[in-house]
């Protein structure tokens, strides 16, 4: 299936249902051929955006404001086409919403308190400065001052 067709189909879904679609797609994005862990992890930092709500008052909106996660970073025609990532990906988004759901004090976090993440390999964003709060696999992750 195509990225557009799956981001497409999450604008006519009601939620909770596109939010966890869109969860998904980024986890299968960025993390595919990452540790269990590591999908945690970028799940994560999608849903403390949420929190945060700087990026968006929905899952969809925060993982699709420009230039922030692989869905807008992806040709629309990008074909998912692995689909045993993608049912992993389903799985790991799930888990991780329903955890966030939780009170915080009962949620494990992965990465605390990171916001963004890079794989160094691909990028070298001036915000990746500093102490990172973890490496996992190619991805690190970061907590990143607000800038006035």
């Amino acid at each position: 299936m195509k990225l557009a067709t799956v981001l497409w189909l999450a604008q006519l879904m009601p939620q909770p249902y596109a939010d966890q679609a869109c969860l998904a797609t980024t986890v299968y994005l960025e993390a595919r051929n990452q540790s269990e862990l590591g999908q945690r992890a970028v799940a994560e930092v999608a849903l403390r955006r949420l929190d945060n709500s700087r990026w968006g008052d929905t899952l969809c909106e925060v993982v699709t404001a420009p230039r922030q996660f692989a869905p807008t970073l992806l040709p629309a025609d990008y074909r998912l086409h692995n689909l045993k990532a993608w049912n992993r990906a389903v799985a790991i988004a799930l888990r991780a919403q329903a955890e966030w759901n939780m009170p915080r004090a009962d949620r494990r976090f992965v990465v605390p308190g990171a916001d963004h993440f890079v794989v160094r390999a691909q990028a070298a964003p001036d915000w990746a400065q500093g102490v990172p709060v973890a490496t996992i696999g190619d991805h690190t992750f970061y907590q990143v001052p607000r800038r006035l």
